[in-house]
């Protein structure tokens, strides 16, 4: 099993990102590909996990190692696979997801695609009490800045918010969800990753 993928950053695309390595191109699956956009030609670290079916290989990647402590704790409950796991991720910081889980609220777990009533009960008997090896210290803190975070800096044009709704659609939202904040997004003029946290803090509100 890969640890970590050492490497430049290539193509990116709505679920992925190419990370070459001695001549290889690793194709590799990431909750957000826009925010490796800005390191488009640099050498960077992804950490990875192989996942292996009879019918798929398919290497995920994470900007940090606690995203992929994360990824495997949430594949590791009933009803959540890679794919559920990737999006519940892809809204940037796994401490809001630890702190719902804590407080069994889930009503906040179910607003990610894919997660009903009944996954959002398993996640909270499966983890809770057991993800202080993910994120052990600050955790209440944190997520309360993550809640109070900002948009950023504005580079953006309709180009990225194209690239960011294909980007949602791969995560599992609908075409009827990203028309309903489309017009609020549109007034924005970010980069394509500021787009798609903007959106997934928009989805999560609803």
């Amino acid at each position: 099993m890969y640890e970590y993928i050492k490497g430049i950053v290539g193509q990116i695309g709505p679920e992925y990102v190419v990370i070459e390595n001695n001549g290889i191109g690793y194709q590799i699956l990431t909750p957000n590909p826009f925010i490796f956009s800005t390191k488009q030609g640099m050498e960077i670290v992804i950490y990875t996990y192989q996942h292996v079916r009879e019918d798929v290989i398919a290497l995920y990647g994470f900007e940090t190692m606690t995203e992929k402590q994360m990824f495997r704790k949430l594949i590791s409950v009933s009803g959540i696979g890679p794919k559920g796991a990737m999006a519940i991720l892809a809204f940037g910081e796994p401490v809001q997801v630890i702190q719902a889980i804590e407080m069994e609220d889930e009503k906040f777990l179910t607003k990610f695609p894919g997660v009903g009533k009944k996954t959002a009960r398993q996640m909270i008997l499966d983890l809770k009490g057991k993800l202080n090896d993910v994120l052990p210290e600050g955790m209440t803190e944190a997520a309360a800045d993550v809640q109070d975070e900002s948009v950023g800096e504005t580079t953006g044009d309709s180009a990225a918010l194209d690239e960011a709704m294909l980007a949602l659609t791969a995560l599992g939202y609908s075409e009827r969800e990203l028309k309903k904040i489309r017009p609020q997004l549109s007034k924005e003029d970010v980069t394509t990753d500021q787009f798609i946290k903007y959106a997934l803090q928009l989805l999560l509100k609803q």
